[in-house]
Parts: C-alpha cells; sequence; structure tokens
C-alpha cells in the first residue's frame, strides 16, 4: 500500500492511495515548498500514541475509568463515548462484529479509517484512535477463525496480523495489551511453520552476510561519501567508559563522542546477525518504510509492507529513487521480542534523563539522512553495519541555510553530496567532525548538533533520545 504525504490549511494529513480522497494543499505554501517534508512530521500517520509512561495528561473520561477492568468493560465504555461524538453507525458495526460478524469488522475498521484521516492527525479524538483499535482486533479475530474453520489458511492469518499491526501503528492505548496478546498467540502458533529449502536459506544467509560486510576499504567508501570526508577532526573514540567520565567530559560540555564495547552484550549484536532470525520474529510483520533517496527529494513517499517484503527489497534495489528505509519507527514498541534484545545504555540517564523515544534504522547500503538537527540527546547505536556520520556544532547553524518552511526548520538546504557553492557560499569551508561508526559502536550527538548519516552497508541502528532534567553546560 502506498502513502502520499500532502500539505493541508492545519498541517499534515496523510492520503492513502485508491480511497479517492480529495488531496488537501496549503493555499500560502509555495510549490516548491510542498515538495519538501520533514520525516518526523509527515511520518504522523505512522507514529505509535504516546506510551503511558510519557503523556502528560491522561484523558480523564469513562476510557480511563474502565481502563482497569476487562476488555468488555473497556469496549463498553468506547463504546459509549463513541456513540457520545455521534458514532452510531460504528457502534452498530462494532457490536455486529462483536458478535462474528466479519463483513461489519471490515465496515467498522473503514470508518474508524475515515475519522483519523478526516483532518490533522493531531486532533483526531483519542477516541477514534481506540475505535480503530477495536476494529482492527475484531477483524483479526475473526480473520483466525475463519482460518481455523479451513476458509482462507495463510491468507486469513496474514490478513490478521496485518489488521493487528495497523491497530498499534495508528490505534490507540487502550486496547493496546489485547492487540500484543493476539499478535502473541499467533506468533506461538506459527512456531512449527517451515523455513523453506536448505539451499535457499543458505544464499539468503550468504547474501546478508555479505551485504553487512561492505565497504571496509575506506578507499572505497571515500568513493561514495561527500567530499572532504574523514579529512578533518574525528570524533573521538573511547572505550567503556564509566557515567560519571561520560556526563564530565562530553554530556556537560556538549560534545560527540564514540563509546566502542558497551553493547557487546547485548543479544542483538549476535540474533540481527542471523536473517532466518529477523524474519522469524518479524517476517509478516506490516511496518511503515521511506522509498527514495531521502526525504527531502520530491518523489520520497511512504509505503505499509511486511518485514519480508523490505528485506526482499533490499537485496534487488540499487536505483536511489527506489531505496527503502525503515527509518524512524518506534520498531521496538511494536515487535516486543525485538525489544528483548536491546537494552538502554546507562548514558541515557545522564542529567536525571527520561527516554522520550527509541526508534529503528534499518536499510540497506546507501541510504541517507539529510544534513539536520534534533531536539533531544542521541546515544545511537550501530547494532550491525558500517555507517558514516558528519557533525556541526549547533553555532553554525545560519551558515547551514536551514529551510524556512516550519516543517523542515531543522532541516539543511545544503546537499554534501553535491553542495551548491553559488547559491550557498558560507557552507564552504566549515568545520566538521566526522567519523565511520563500527559494528557495537555507540555514538553521543548533542542537541541540536546537525548530523548527516550514509549506509556504508546494509545497516540496522537503534536510536535512543532522552531529555534532561537539568540542561547541560554547553561549551
Amino acid at each position: 500500500m502506498e502513502i502520499t504525504v500532502t500539505p493541508n490549511g492545519e498541517g499534515f494529513a496523510c492520503i492513502i492511495c485508491g480511497q479517492k480522497r480529495e488531496t488537501h494543499t496549503h493555499p500560502e505554501q509555495s510549490n516548491e515548498g510542498q515538495k519538501y517534508l520533514r520525516r518526523s512530521c509527515a511520518f504522523a500517520l505512522f507514529l505509535l500514541p504516546p506510551h503511558p509512561s510519557t503523556t502528560s495528561a491522561p484523558r480523564r473520561s469513562s476510557l480511563m475509568t474502565a481502563a482497569g477492568d476487562g476488555e468488555a468493560e473497556r469496549v463498553s465504555a468506547l463504546l459509549r463515548e463513541i456513540t457520545g461524538e455521534g458514532g452510531f453507525a460504528f457502534v452498530a458495526s462494532a457490536e455486529k462484529a462483536g458478535a462474528g460478524d466479519l463483513r461489519a469488522a471490515e465496515a467498522a475498521r473503514e470508518m474508524a479509517w475515515e475519522q483519523l484521516h478526516s483532518g490533522p492527525w493531531s486532533e483526531v479524538g483519542t477516541a477514534w484512535r481506540d475505535a480503530y483499535a477495536l476494529a482492527c482486533l475484531h477483524v483479526a479475530r475473526l480473520r483466525i477463525r475463519c482460518g481455523a474453520r479451513g476458509g482462507g489458511g495463510d491468507g486469513d492469518r496474514s490478513a490478521a496480523l496485518r489488521a493487528l499491526d495497523m491497530g498499534l501503528i495508528m490505534g490507540g492505548n487502550l486496547l493496546r495489551a489485547d492487540l500484543e496478546a493476539a499478535l502473541a498467540r499467533i506468533s506461538a502458533e506459527a512456531c512449527g511453520r517451515s523455513e523453506g529449502g536448505a539451499g535457499v536459506v543458505d544464499e539468503e544467509d550468504q547474501r546478508w552476510r555479505e551485504a553487512l560486510d561492505r565497504n571496509r576499504d575506506i578507499a572505497d567508501a571515500l568513493k561514495v561519501l561527500p567530499a572532504n570526508s574523514l579529512s578533518c577532526k574525528k570524533v573521538e573514540r573511547r572505550s567503556c567508559i564509566s557515567l560519571e567520565e561520560f556526563i564530565c567530559n562530553y554530556f556537560l560540555r556538549d560534545s560527540p563522542v564514540i563509546i566502542s564495547g558497551a553493547i557487546d552484550h547485548w543479544p542483538a549484536r549476535t540474533k540481527w546477525k542471523d536473517i532466518k532470525y529477523l524474519k522469524k520474529i518479524a517476517g509478516d510483520r506490516t511496518v511503515p518504510v521511506e522509498v527514495g533517496k531521502n526525504y527531502v527529494c520530491s518523489e520520497w513517499k511512504q509505503e505499509l509492507v511486511t518485514f519480508s517484503q523490505f528485506l526482499d527489497r533490499m537485496w534487488s534495489t540499487v536505483c536511489p529513487s527506489k531505496l527503502t528505509y525503515l527509518a524512524q519507527h518506534p520498531l521496538f514498541e511494536q515487535i516486543k521480542e525485538l525489544s528483548e534484545d536491546i537494552i538502554v545504555p546507562e548514558y541515557c540517564y545522564a542529567g536525571g534523563g527520561e527516554l522520550q523515544s527509541l526508534n529503528a534504522w534499518f536499510g540497506p547500503q546507501w541510504t541517507v539522512t539529510p544534513l539536520h538537527h534534533d531536539p533531544h540527546h542521541n546515544i545511537f547505536a550501530q547494532v550491525l553495519g558500517r555507517k558514516y556520520i558528519r557533525l556541526y556544532p549547533a553555532f553554525i547553524s545560519e551558515d547551514l541555510y536551514p529551510h524556512t518552511e516550519t516543517m523542515l526548520c531543522n532541516t539543511s538546504q545544503v546537499d554534501l553530496d553535491n553542495i551548491d557553492l553559488k547559491e550557498f557560499p558560507r557552507a564552504e569551508n566549515l568545520e566538521f567532525m566526522d567519523c565511520i561508526l563500527e559494528e557495537g559502536d555507540l555514538l553521543y550527538i548533542p542537541p541540536k548538533w546537525w548530523h548527516y548519516v550514509r549506509s556504508l552497508s546494509t545497516s540496522f541502528s537503534v536510536s535512543f533520545w532522552w531529555a534532561a532534567v537539568q540542561p547541560s553546560g554547553g561549551s
């Protein structure tokens, strides 16, 4: 399913192709400006709802009152709330779905989907996100029931998994535990499924290992990197430093550092090197991906694909406009089994820190994240493969020509792969720090530091964003 993101009068609305939906445009935004979409805003369609532990003000309603009761009580409270908002047709279909009507379940899901796309994502009511999750849960349960009766087999199982994933990706928190429990049951039943012929697996394993091992020769890497790469100041590299040393020498000074050897104990460091393991855990799961050179290109788009389909694209895609990247996605909230393979680094507790988000970055060689900055402290863990990263300090922001559009104000107009010095003269000869992250490295990126990222091989990274209770000292 292809996702197109278009700006409207209030913000960014995501349109699903084939829904015959009218596309909105911002009357005050230029055609050129509409070509650029900031990943973190454009990906609102795929953002999981705020985790309860990070929600500043929980909604005071019947839904919260019912949250501690069983599913039936929570659903009853939700339907009363939807009724109060005029969703009579949804409630009628949901009740029929609860009684075993698959068509009614699909109709209820479509009605909730329409509500999710009725305006800016930020204005979608929590009740309708919960309603969408409920409809997805009904669809999944009824699909599994059909499969058990011999109606659709693997097709029904795939449809059920997709419905549950969509409920996790776009639904609210009310029925999140029920969605996860349903996914766990389906996964447990599938454990004995065949993985295919040994010859196919061996060939895939070899291709996987080769993809992870590319561009180890610095001379080869320099051929694809921006001009002057690895010629200026290198990011300092330390081995397993203490939290105290990290705080004193880097965190309080807003200074990047590479820390090696700190995640060697993660199960992911060995498990994720096995392509069969990743496919077993996540192969049938639906995930959002980016397609295109990078998120500031006009042809950039988003799609929903299964994890296995995503892996297949990694082998077959060489055209930059078709590069597929699972980027800035809360994968570990969606697929809990993968979250068990990683551990939050202790450095993320610097400054009395509170974790803001934990995201996956997984893609083939040549994926690029253009020069931009982020608002939080970031520990970037390189689990598999290798990446080149270039960093510029926050105080030279004006020389990097940030976009003037609100949605892209944290992204530079300067394309490091092809700098136009006539248009951006101040960008010439700016001092920067850079590095190549190897497997097992952590990179600390202070808030507001500009960074450009390019994958030199197939790469799986995890970013930990956190906010300090007390601001860092700066230097």
